[in-house]
């Protein structure tokens, strides 16, 4: 056997070896406890396919903690794990016992965190160990601003890390989406820059083990994590009430999380009265696989911005199949169960929503008789808003 015939079989082996484990990951889709409709299991597979991409950029192809480089999670097509559709969310791969330099000029994002990430029990590390504001940050008039990562104290603004960091996460959650303007940012190493070693076999399939294991890993994640919440339905129940693992969560506020489950013929209260302070708050609401809906063309959330109080200040969202003419809807877009979060962010109280299942030909009756309306003229402009915040956001990525 020649030089070559060894490599190309241990090459044909690592592409064997990543499609296996790919194959394997299929297997939490058809948990018995997992929703089972067509479109949901359909769904499920499609997730597991969006994220081979994500896997492969943040396990492989963008993890050189040498040589980072900011990278989009998720967008409307790449979801997971409770995705906000009112988020850009950015990250990089870092080493703790580094010193890193981010860059960039501040957008207009109704609230922006930048933290750093330590290693932990799940597939995207644990808790932050550390974080600091937008708001906190010292920026020019124009909103230029520095940010240095590092174990020892730097002058200015500064975030610890520790040999135990290993991401940067910047998230930036949008109120109005047509006219807030993300950040722009970059990140650099400070010391030394040498270019990256060449491809190797070993390399590649290392890798390709790395990005497949962490597919199938993130995925039983989130189906166990939402298992928990599907023990108690149609109840908000923060984090730390049902379970204890570190995660890489929103700092600022604490969100409560509900599983949801309904059928055609029926309709889903949710009531709650907002603080009156805060820096921004939503309902995100998603499939059983932790996507948000498709927010470029159906309502799947609301958020201080686009969300119409009643007279008393009451917020009253619908889920549904079909749309009700009530301006607050959740579109359910065919799915049979899934999440709904509610963030309470830089606020003065976290109330606790309620959540109430009754029949969709009950609704009415079932809601005050002053609860406002909208029209399908009105329900148009809503989408065609959304549409238009949407392009805005995501342009170039």
């Amino acid at each position: 056997m020649t030089s070559n015939d060894s490599h190309d079989a241990e090459l044909a082996l690592a592409w064997d070896d990543f499609c296996d484990r790919l194959r394997s990951a299929k297997e939490v889709v058809f948990r018995d406890n997992a929703a089972a409709t067509p479109q949901d299991r359909a769904a499920g597979l499609r997730m597991l396919a969006r994220n081979i991409a994500l896997a492969l950029d943040i396990q492989y192809e963008n993890n050189d903690p040498l040589r980072p480089e900011l990278t989009h999670y998720f967008d409307w097509r790449r979801k997971q794990g409770g995705d906000n559709a009112d988020a850009l969310y950015l990250g990089a791969a870092i080493d703790g016992a580094q010193t890193y330099r981010i860059s960039g000029v501040l957008g207009s994002a109704a609230f922006v965190a930048f933290t750093v990430i330590d290693a932990g029990a799940t597939p995207w590390g644990g808790a932050a160990s550390a974080t600091i504001l937008a708001r906190d940050l010292q920026a020019d008039a124009d909103g230029r601003f520095e940010l240095r990562l590092s174990p020892t104290p730097q002058p200015g603004n500064w975030l610890r890390t520790s040999e135990k960091t290993i991401r940067v996460t910047i998230r930036q959650f949008f109120g109005d989406w047509e006219n807030e303007q993300p950040l722009t940012a970059h990140i650099e190493r400070l010391g030394d820059a040498l270019p990256p070693p060449g491809l190797s076999v070993e390399s590649l399939t290392a890798g390709l083990r790395r990005s497949a294991d962490w597919l199938g890993d993130v995925s039983r994640y989130w189906h166990n994590t939402l298992t928990l919440w599907q023990q108690r339905p149609l109840e908000f129940l923060s984090f730390r009430q049902l379970t204890h693992n570190g995660i890489d969560a929103t700092p600022g506020g604490e969100p409560f999380l509900a599983y949801w489950q309904l059928q055609t013929d029926e309709a889903l209260i949710i009531r709650v009265r907002p603080p009156t302070q805060y820096s921004f708050w939503n309902f995100e609401f998603g499939n059983w696989w932790m996507e948000t809906m498709d927010y470029r063309h159906r309502l799947s959330g609301t958020n201080h911005h686009h969300a119409v109080l009643e007279d008393d200040g009451e917020l009253i969202l619908v889920v549904s199949q079909d749309d009700p003419g009530v301006p607050n809807w959740l579109d359910a877009s065919g799915y049979s169960a899934g999440y709904l979060v509610c963030r309470w962010m830089g606020a003065s109280s976290a109330p606790q929503p309620t959540m109430r299942r009754v029949a969709r030909s009950e609704l009415f009756a079932q809601l005050p008789p002053s609860v406002k309306r909208i029209d399908a003229h009105g329900r148009q402009q809503q989408l065609a808003a959304r549409r238009r915040g949407i392009s805005k956001r995501f342009a170039g990525i």
